[in-house]
């Protein structure tokens, strides 16, 4: 235990001219220790108080998480507030109807009464970090079962967040750092009413569509813009009339000069998760398990929901934000894939891992204490193959896939407070259950969710070894003769679950008989026993993983005391640092750092779902009508890269200058680099960001909602 600790304290004290200024994704409390000295050489003009601090308002308090996967930041004093397009997507899609297409039309609010409330939608800032790692890991011993150890974890940590929020409105959570080594207290602070201000159109803020997913050059002005409110004063609050917009502790400075090649940038947001430290056997699995079946599955899912996307347009508005979020990481894998075979990843860490070991065994201390550790997580990742398979093929096919057996799947509950005649429970059941309805069925078309889930209940059927076949087959191929479409046909045509309608009438006079044997509840219920017997089978794989992966990080520390390991990504504030940046992706070819509005109308295609554009921006690129915001030498910018290191998470994150200025905001990774989460590649790994002077030009001179500009501190 002290040895641990002291190896976390020659971490963070370590010169900071050890660590690569590109790769990384730093804890905010340790860049004075860390990482300041380097920045400042770089470019860097603030101190690291400016950056991070609990005394004085820092940087860090106009940093928040936006919703529960992005990262957005403050951009004027009264909580206007900047993300990307694709993470404020789902609301768009919400307000959006037929008549009033905002996903396709875009939507500026020209005051304040004009902003459009988003129930469900949540901002969060960080107030503090603390390190309670001797705290928490001071109930832990070696000889512990994993259970106990996790047991023994989650009470102090509660313990630990009950006292740091006791007497006030925040929330806090201990977060795990270093595979379970390392662990800090995070509070924060968290505003539920936030309203939609205005967004570009589609065929802006997703131009480029899947084509131009992940990939560089970019044309894509992948921004929206929201308003925080608070109540009267000054606190957190539900949406109300009476709110007012946010005071905020600090917010960004807009900077409109001229960005050059090699400028100091940082991105500060909230990265969601990195497994920089996997080894060889989970690079394997990811390729072959994780990946394959998200490719093939999420694939056929998405041709079906695409084709019947183009035929209606309000089946396009009710799954443009489900498409978007399938196909994302769908295609994520399939670079990733491409790319760990072609930078050989698993071979690099397989001989990293060979080292490791001669230098575990040249000590017999050193043998006690990590000689198992990758042999644990060799045999963990092994032993579960086969089962784990099957468990992410139900998460694909049926869980991920089939809407209405997955809603159906929600009234386990229900169904156990029937069977017991508990009417308080079941009372406060049907009002949740009410709400959560009238959401899904809003994004809902029963015939392609029938058509998605012929095509899930086949492919399973075909790649699956029958041992793991729910038992709704068994009804397939005695009562519907093998035929999967007459019985889907059937599923669809007599269950609760096919409408609202349907379902209301159920939930005001809930019977247990009706859902016991609605056929959508029997087929949810069938796949949920094969999940959950899978489960519970690999679960003790899993502990063994994690057990492995905690002596594997602690072993590595050891073993390479002098490089400044930084922790993977769990959704905790990161700051990474590095320099606008070109590259040369491939032989003899070579990627300019930036991108600009003509090449945007290069790639125009008239009626395309993905290349069309509005006539006006065409006519504006024709006038070069580009204000304030176009380039000294004349062209208007819309995107630029940079070798910050970001992933998930990170979207919507400010690109912030040397002087602590905004000027642009993070959005995507590009192609090349799709091993990213796994392994950093310092000479591909790219941030692709969209230009703060394309977003102001876009709400300026394109939209005509350049009063919001008037709330800003915009520095030329």
């Amino acid at each position: 235990m002290r040895k641990l600790l002291a190896i976390l304290v020659i971490l963070v004290t370590f010169s900071a001219s050890q660590a690569r200024a590109d790769e990384g994704m730093w804890l905010l409390p340790l860049i004075e220790k860390l990482n300041i000295g380097t920045m400042t050489e770089m470019g860097l003009k603030l101190t690291a108080e400016d950056i991070y601090s609990i005394n004085q308002a820092s940087l860090k308090d106009a940093i928040v998480i936006f919703g529960g996967g992005c990262t957005g930041e403050i951009v004027s004093p009264q909580g206007l507030l900047l993300t990307n397009h694709h993470c404020g997507y789902g609301q768009i899609q919400n307000h959006s109807t037929v008549e009033h297409d905002y996903l396709n039309n875009g939507f500026w609010a020209m005051s304040k009464e004009e902003e459009l409330p988003n129930p469900g939608l949540s901002v969060t800032f960080l107030v503090r970090i603390e390190d309670v790692t001797a705290r928490v890991l001071g109930k832990t011993n070696p000889d512990m079962t994993e259970a106990a150890r996790r047991e023994a974890i989650q009470a102090e940590s509660s313990a630990i967040t009950a006292e740091a929020i006791k007497g006030t409105h925040y929330n806090a959570r201990v977060g795990a750092f270093y595979s379970g080594n390392q662990y800090f207290l995070l509070v924060y602070e968290v505003f539920s009413d936030v309203r939609l201000v205005g967004t570009p159109p589609n065929s802006i803020g997703k131009f480029g569509h899947d084509t131009d997913n992940w990939m560089w050059p970019r044309h894509t002005g992948d921004f929206s813009v929201f308003r925080v409110y608070m109540s009267p004063d000054g606190k957190p609050a539900q949406y109300s009339k009476d709110n007012v917009p946010l005071k905020p502790k600090h917010y960004l400075p807009v900077s409109i000069k001229n960005l050059q090649k090699n400028d100091f940038a940082m991105v500060m947001g909230y990265p969601g998760s990195t497994t920089r430290y996997m080894t060889s056997y989970e690079v394997d699995e990811a390729m072959k398990i994780t990946n394959a079946n998200r490719i093939k599955i999420r694939g056929l899912r998405q041709e079906i929901w695409m084709k019947d996307m183009m035929a209606d347009p309000k089946v396009n508005i009710q799954y443009a934000s489900k498409y978007s979020g399938s196909s994302n990481y769908w295609k994520f894998s399939i670079g990733q894939n491409e790319g760990l075979t072609r930078l050989r990843t698993a071979e690099k860490k397989a001989a990293f891992e060979a080292e490791f070991m001669k230098w575990v065994k040249a000590d017999p201390a050193r043998t006690a204490k990590y000689g198992n550790a990758l042999s644990l997580i060799e045999n963990a990742v092994k032993g579960r193959a086969e089962k784990y398979n099957v468990v992410q093929y139900i998460s694909e096919t049926f869980r991920g896939s089939m809407e209405m057996v997955g809603l159906a799947s929600q009234m386990t509950m229900l169904e156990e407070a029937l069977a017991g005649k508990d009417l308080d429970r079941i009372n406060g059941m049907l009002g949740r259950l009410k709400s959560y309805t009238e959401g899904f069925y809003g994004d809902y078309n029963y015939p392609t969710d029938q058509a998605a889930s012929k095509a899930m209940i086949k492919l399973y059927r075909a790649d699956i070894d029958p041992k793991y076949w729910p038992s709704f087959y068994a009804l397939i191929d005695t009562k519907f003769k093998g035929n999967v479409d007459a019985f889907v046909d059937n599923m669809f045509a007599k269950s609760i679950f096919t409408s609202q309608e349907k379902l209301n009438a159920f939930l005001e006079a809930p019977s247990l008989k009706v859902l016991q044997k609605d056929p959508a509840y029997v087929v949810a219920k069938s796949i949920e026993a094969v999940r959950s017997t899978l489960s519970n089978d690999i679960a003790g794989f899993n502990a063994d993983l994690s057990k492995g992966q905690r002596l594997f990080m602690a072993g590595v520390m050891e073993y390479q005391p002098d490089k400044t390991q930084y922790p993977d990504a769990n959704s905790t504030m990161r700051l990474t640092y590095g320099k606008v940046l070109d590259y040369y992706p491939y032989d003899a070819v070579h990627y300019n750092w930036y991108t600009t509005l003509d090449g945007v109308v290069q790639k125009f295609k008239p009626g395309d779902y993905e290349f069309d554009l509005p006539k006006r921006l065409i006519d504006l690129n024709n006038k070069k009508e580009y204000g304030r915001y176009a380039s000294p030498d004349g062209y208007m910018p819309v995107c630029f890269i940079t070798n910050n290191d970001i992933t998930g998470g990170n979207s919507g994150s400010p690109v912030i200058n040397g002087n602590g200025e905004l000027i642009g905001l993070a959005f995507d990774g590009n192609w090349e680099a799709m091993t990213g989460n796994i392994a950093f590649e310092p000479d591909l790994q790219r941030c692709i960001c969209v230009d703060i002077r394309y977003v102001l030009w876009v709400m300026d001179i394109y939209s005509g909602a350049g009063y919001l500009l008037k709330e800003m501190d915009i520095r030329q």
